[in-house]
């Protein structure tokens, strides 16, 4: 088996060489693996060196509570930080709290010692899905300690398969893992794997954090005035603007819209302000006086977190292509959140479903009925807002009990 792996890994890397003329992430994937050894050459760190691994952003963002509290309690200790993808490295390259940012070299059993040999990690992070076999074995045989941080298993993993032997050796070299859920514990429990703890998700901890230092944005505050009946709709794409605009337009007389879309450029929001037969402006061409309006769309970025908190009901895009973007920065603000279809990979988003805080779009007439029954029942709106924030409330705190049982 390892010999097949190692086939696949080179078949990968013989790939990505050739199509990177042509391809951007690959072209980045192969320049950044360079400049990972180039780098590395000349690198010395001295004292307690942490190295954390995310695949992607989504990823990065799960490792984010940790660092940041790794940096808080020990600011001496020095962090590393790796990505698979460029889609991660590329946004946080320059992330102030990692001391290097590398691209991952391919897992070669010569990659990994060089590597570890190169950084000299006392722990060692991997967030969610990854497992990459030489690294591990080369973890193991340096005696390192390695952790498993938001990670979730699923029954159709190989591990839990009759033929799943050869991967569950990597499942042995972890000193711990801090899982997400108790399906997860169970899975593992069935293979004789006990060295968990269910904490939950640690991007809990960082929405919870991100609310709670949210600054005030007094044109949106303007805009909702004294409106109790606000939807703030985060990371839309077109079918899903068009449910928003078909209820603004002959339902929701009494409702504001705050659409944030995904895409911002100027053909998109044109796009938007064509079909809206109800007044609206855009966030950076604000009127004198915001209130008159009806619709207000956010064409900036990084404002979305902050958003969130002005409104009763919020709207999470992308249900409809393919997948949803961040439920939890809505959730966290005690509000149900409304998606489309695509949300099954989605854990937080099916968790919400189950507690009753969360609702499945299909279709303009399903979320119109379901949101006007909303409306006119506050006792509902206000229970299944309660919901939402007690679900997000029960899923922080999995980075205390990381930084409480690793770092004394």
């Amino acid at each position: 088996m390892t010999f097949l792996y190692n086939i696949g890994i080179a078949l990968y890397s013989f790939l990505i060489t050739l199509v990177s003329p042509f391809n951007q992430k690959a072209k980045l994937l192969r320049a950044g693996r360079k400049d990972t050894w180039r780098r590395l050459k000349d690198l010395s760190l001295d004292g307690h060196v942490v190295w954390i691994h995310a695949a992607s952003l989504g990823e990065f963002e799960q490792g984010r509570p940790v660092i940041e509290a790794i940096k808080k309690k020990h600011p001496d200790y020095k962090v590393v930080l790796t990505f698979f993808s460029p889609s991660g490295f590329e946004v946080r390259k320059n992330y102030d709290l990692a001391d290097h940012v590398f691209y991952l070299p391919a897992d070669t059993k010569s990659n990994a010692k060089r590597f570890i040999d190169a950084i000299k990690p006392k722990q060692v992070f991997f967030i969610k899905y990854e497992f990459w076999y030489h690294y591990l074995a080369a973890l193991k045989s340096n005696e390192i300690p390695v952790y498993g941080v938001s990670m979730i298993f699923r029954e159709q993993q190989a591990f839990f398969k009759s033929y799943g032997a050869w991967f569950r050796r990597m499942l042995n070299v972890f000193t711990k893992f801090y899982v997400q859920d108790e399906t997860s514990g169970s899975l593992l429990e069935d293979i004789e794997v006990t060295n968990y703890s269910v904490v939950g998700d640690t991007r809990f901890d960082r929405v919870r954090d991100i609310a709670r230092a949210s600054e005030e944005v007094e044109l949106v505050n303007r805009f909702v005035g004294d409106s109790n009946k606000v939807i703030v709709a985060g990371s839309t794409w077109a079918p899903d603007e068009d449910i928003l605009i078909d209820y603004i337009q002959t339902i929701g007389k009494d409702v504001k819209l705050i659409i944030a879309p995904h895409e911002i450029h100027e053909e998109h929001i044109r796009q938007i302000e064509s079909k809206l037969k109800v007044s609206s402006f855009r966030y950076t061409q604000a009127p004198d006086n915001p209130s008159d309006h009806q619709v207000m769309i956010v064409d900036t970025i990084g404002m979305l977190s902050s958003i969130y908190k002005y409104g009763q009901v919020a709207y999470i895009g992308g249900g409809f292509g393919k997948g949803i973007h961040n439920t939890l920065e809505a959730a966290t603000y005690n509000m149900p959140v409304f998606f489309g279809p695509n949300h099954k990979r989605f854990k937080e988003a099916c968790d919400l479903i189950e507690v009753g805080a969360g609702f499945v779009v299909n279709n303009a007439m399903g979320f119109n009925n379901k949101l006007e029954g909303l409306w006119d029942d506050d006792n509902e709106l206000h229970k299944v807002s309660d919901l939402a924030g007690k679900y997000v409330n029960k899923m922080c705190g999995a980075t205390k009990v990381i930084m409480e049982e690793i770092f004394v």
